[in-house]
This record gives structure tokens, sequence and C-alpha cells, in this order.
């Protein structure tokens, strides 16, 4: 499956997130795609959006470049889940694109949540 990790930049995205993924088994079974992997600019066009099969949105600080994304595969009906990490208050405006908005306490509560995801448990 060819997943894709959207996220703000407001982050510390590559030990939070990627790091914590990246060593999972959730990278040996699928295609995981971080947009800031290999740089710190998105160079995504529209056409790479539709090749996606699933998105995971970290979506604990707002941000408008993941807003925009999150619309683009939204209007590509996509499957789209929200993760956030508790304490934060993840956009309202979530609740357009999708009703599957997940909180977490830490990076095994996050692997877990996105493990249950990918296995459609949830």
């Amino acid at each position: 499956m060819k997943i894709y990790i959207a996220h703000s930049k407001s982050i510390d995205y590559k030990n939070d997130l990627y790091k914590p993924i990246q060593e999972s088994t959730l990278s040996i079974e699928n295609e995981i795609l971080f947009p800031h992997q290999k740089s710190d600019d998105s160079s995504n066009t529209r056409e790479f959006y539709k090749t996606i099969d699933l998105v995971i949105a970290e979506c604990s600080m707002p941000a408008t470049g993941l807003g925009i994304e999150l619309g683009w595969l939204y209007d590509d009906n996509k499957k789209i889940y929200c993760i956030y990490k508790k304490g934060n208050k993840p956009s309202s405006s979530l609740k357009v694109i999708t009703n599957k908005i997940f909180e977490y306490e830490n990076k095994n509560d996050m692997l877990d949540i996105i493990n249950k995801i990918v296995k459609g448990e949830i």
C-alpha cells in the first residue's frame, strides 16, 4: 500500500514522526512516503497525490500547506485519517474532509493507531 504521511513543518517531524515509522514494520510492509524526507521543501505535484492509496496526516499543529494537501487529497477521494498528539487541538475544519481523527499520547500509541488504520481495524 502506498501511504502518504502529511504533516505541518512546525513539529519535529524527523524525530517524532519519520523515525518511529521508519523503524517499525510499517515501512517494511508498505511504501511510506514522507513529504520532507529528502528536502525541507515539498515539490509534490497535483498528479503525485493521485497515486496515493492512504493518507495519514499528523495534525497537531495547523498549517496552510497541510490544509492545501488535504484538500487536494479529499478532492481525489483518497482515504484520509488524521492523528494528533494529546494536549494539542487540531483544526475544526478537518471535520469537513474526514471524521477519522484520532488522539495519541506517545510514539508507541501513535504507531499502534497507524497500524490499526493500515490494517483497516479503525
